[in-house]
C-alpha cells in the first residue's frame, strides 16, 4: 500500500521531542478509568452485637392458681409491693408449663359441628325440593328459573358439605 499525499499510516510522532522523558505516557482512556475506579461492590454487612441486658421490669410467672401472668416492677414503687414475687417465683415461672405430674385437672376440648350440619341438612332438602318441582313443571321459564336456583344450592353445598368448612364454623368449648 501506499500513503496517499503523504500521509503516513504509522504511529503519531511528537513534532516537538521532549526533552529529559525516555518514555512516552501512555494515553488514558476514560474507560480504563472507570475500570480501574470499580471496586468490589458495596454490601451491607452483618455485624453481630452482644444481647442488650434486659431491663427487668416485665417478667413472666405464674399466680397462686398456677395460671401464667406477666408481672410488672414499677420504678416509682418500693421493692416490697405485695403483688411481686420473689426471685425463687420469677425463675420458676420462666422454666416453662409444669411437669405432667402436676396435681391439675387435665383440660379437655369439645368440639360441636351441630350448627353446621343442619345448615347442610337444610340445603340437601332444598336441594331435594328443587329437583322435584323442576320434574312437575311444564312451563319452561319456570324450570330454568328453578334450575339456575339449584345450580345455586348446589355450589353452595359442594362449599359447606366437607370437613375444612365443619372445622372452620363448628363451636369449640374449652373445660
Amino acid at each position: 500500500m501506499q500513503p496517499i499525499s503523504g500521509i503516513s499510516s504509522g504511529a503519531a510522532q511528537p513534532s516537538v521531542p521532549t526533552a529529559g522523558v525516555d518514555e512516552l505516557k501512555k494515553v488514558r482512556r476514560p474507560e480504563d478509568e472507570t475500570l480501574e475506579r470499580r471496586q468490589k461492590p458495596v454490601m451491607d454487612e452483618y455485624v453481630p452485637e452482644e444481647k442488650p441486658e434486659p431491663s427487668g421490669r416485665y417478667w413472666l410467672g405464674k399466680d397462686e392458681d398456677g395460671k401464667p401472668k406477666i408481672y410488672f416492677n414499677d420504678p416509682e414503687r418500693t421493692e416490697d409491693a405485695s403483688d411481686a414475687p420473689d426471685a425463687s417465683e420469677r425463675n420458676k415461672g420462666a422454666e416453662g408449663p409444669e411437669k405432667s405430674g402436676s396435681d391439675k385437672k387435665a383440660k379437655s376440648c369439645t368440639c360441636n359441628t351441630d350448627k353446621v350440619d343442619r345448615e347442610i341438612e337444610k340445603l340437601k332438602k332444598q336441594k331435594r325440593e328443587l329437583e322435584q318441582q323442576i320434574n312437575r313443571e311444564t312451563d319452561e321459564t319456570k324450570a330454568e328459573n328453578l334450575k339456575a336456583k339449584l345450580a345455586q344450592v348446589e355450589r353452595e353445598l359442594s362449599q359447606k358439605d366437607n370437613d375444612t368448612y365443619r372445622r372452620q364454623h363448628a363451636t369449640y368449648t374449652f373445660s
